[in-house]
């Protein structure tokens, strides 16, 4: 059987932003994936190869570059696919467009971890970056936080964040650019950080008692987007513990410094969700969400992308 190549264009509409949380939960409650990463090439132009077997579910292999200067060229920074294997006899089932997997995961585990860890009747959203992630961002949330009443958007060129909030100009949450990070920050409810930063833009003097910080940007040694105070303050929560705690600069440099321990990461999506594992135990707590989009969210997306291909007929 030839696999079936899956367009970001052709396949979109079949998807749903609950549905993909709703995989990645259930994900959860299989036995405990198998992951491995490579890191290929310079910092400005790496290669990022992320593989990931879960019994009964499948085998994924994601292929992408990551080239932090395309959008100025007009090109994406994320390019790549994903090879998803059944499990049975490995067959190739399907060819996916990276882009595809990549936003139904990465805004799909943030929005997963807000609603486990972030208060319900949460009202102001602040997204931190203008690009593609901070796009897929307003759609995620918009969908899993029906309360939201407010969206803004800050980003280092003030002129980005006012165009993709002129994006949403007909969207059923009010959605606007931010000239002022910490003003808006001291609004904002729940705050995501959605940037290519090496060094903290985020820091614990702007965020009030009870906000969710959710960090998605950092995904190498040497980037992060949270201050020590907040990493050090905040209830920390991640996604997967084996894929971010020795692999990813937001907590490995404030545990490198003696600002952390390991320990102090409280517990990971298979803590959460199968275990039952605490989350946030009061209104007044910060809550910090680390997302390290490790190779089994994007097979867990990818399984979730052909059912829904194939229920869509």
């Amino acid at each position: 059987m030839t696999p079936s190549f899956l367009s970001y264009e052709d396949t979109y509409d079949a998807l749903s932003w609950e549905g993909a949380v709703e995989a990645l939960r259930a994900g959860h409650l299989r036995a405990k994936a198998e992951v491995g990463d490579v890191f290929l090439g310079p910092s400005d132009g790496t290669l990022l190869t992320r593989a990931a077997y879960v019994p009964g579910l499948g085998y994924g292999v994601k292929a992408v570059t990551v080239f932090g200067e395309n959008p100025a060229r007009g090109l994406p920074t994320v390019q790549g696919a994903m090879f998803f294997y059944e499990p049975g006899e490995g067959r190739i089932e399907a060819v996916i467009d990276s882009r595809l997997v990549t936003e139904f995961k990465t805004a799909g585990d943030s929005v997963l971890g807000a609603r486990l860890l972030a208060r319900p009747d949460s009202k102001e959203l602040l997204i931190v970056g203008a690009g593609t992630v901070a796009r897929s961002l307003v759609h995620a949330y918009s969908a899993i936080f029906p309360k939201l009443e407010r969206i803004s958007i800050w980003a280092r060129r003030g002129e980005q964040a006012e165009t993709l909030a002129a994006e949403f100009a007909g969207h059923a949450i009010k959605v606007a650019a931010a000239p002022d990070l910490a003003a808006a920050a001291k609004k904002a409810d729940i705050i995501a950080t959605a940037t290519m930063a090496t060094a903290p833009i985020l820091r614990r003097d702007w965020v009030r008692p009870g906000t969710h910080i959710d960090l998605i940007g950092a995904f190498k040694p040497d980037m992060r987007e949270a201050d020590d105070a907040l990493i050090a303050e905040g209830r920390l929560f991640v996604d997967s513990r084996e894929t971010t705690i020795h692999h990813i600069g937001e907590l490995m440099m404030p545990i490198a410094a003696g600002v952390i321990s390991e320990d102090a990461v409280l517990a990971d999506f298979y803590d959460l969700i199968a275990a039952g594992a605490p989350g946030r135990t009061g209104d007044d707590e910060i809550t910090v969400f680390k997302n390290g989009g490790g190779a089994h969210l994007d097979l867990m997306t990818a399984d979730y992308i052909v059912r829904a291909v194939k229920d869509a007929g």
